[in-house]
């Protein structure tokens, strides 16, 4: 099974209370693959190399990114991304716990590490020029996404921070993977 673990960042943010992810920009995404077991990151422009990959995945996994990163992903995609069977472990979460939890919160309770910044500062770093502290920042969340991945399969349940200390949430993992072999995932003719 080839599983394609992803994050993006933006160019631009949003202020106040109509939040649309498609109003954003993608700077870069960056991704794991399972079959190479590599990290890599694309800008805009670099996009047509990721299309392929992605169109050859049996799952992709993110942390909210069923409501922000796959929409604005989709902006740019020809196809449609909604098309290839996703997790996503903020949904997972807010399922059980009927709350968002950040994924600093999760990777410090369950992994024992933190972000290495936020989007903000992705933000910034990517308007002042320095594209490449926005992909190292991108990648780290992209590892954190898939080591609690990893931990949330084998270990059933993901930990969390909050004013009480540190919690367990409960995950159903067994459709996670299920079908995602034999699921037509292609969009477009690669």
């Amino acid at each position: 099974m080839r599983k394609i673990t992803f994050d993006i960042e933006t160019s631009n943010e949003m202020f106040g209370g109509d939040f649309n992810p498609l109003n954003l920009d993608l700077s870069v995404v960056c991704i794991h693959d399972s079959k190479t077991n590599a990290y890599t990151c694309y800008t805009q422009e670099e996009l047509p190399s990721l299309w392929p990959i992605l169109e050859k995945a049996n799952l992709i996994i993110g942390y909210n990114s069923d409501h922000f990163d796959i929409p604005i992903l989709d902006k740019y995609y020809p196809g449609d991304l909604k098309q290839i069977k996703s997790v996503d472990l903020l949904k997972e979460i807010r399922a059980v716990l009927g709350r968002r939890i950040k994924l600093d919160s999760v990777a410090q309770a369950t992994l024992g590490t933190q972000k290495s910044a936020d989007g903000l500062q992705a933000v910034r770093w990517w308007k002042e020029g320095k594209y490449d502290e926005v992909k190292k920042y991108c990648i780290d969340d992209v590892r954190i996404t898939k080591e609690l991945y990893d931990y949330a399969r084998k270990n059933k349940h993901l930990k969390y921070k909050d004013y009480e200390g540190v919690r367990e949430v409960k995950l159903d993992t067994r459709g996670w993977e299920k079908d995602a072999d034999n699921t037509m995932t292609h969009t477009l003719p690669f």
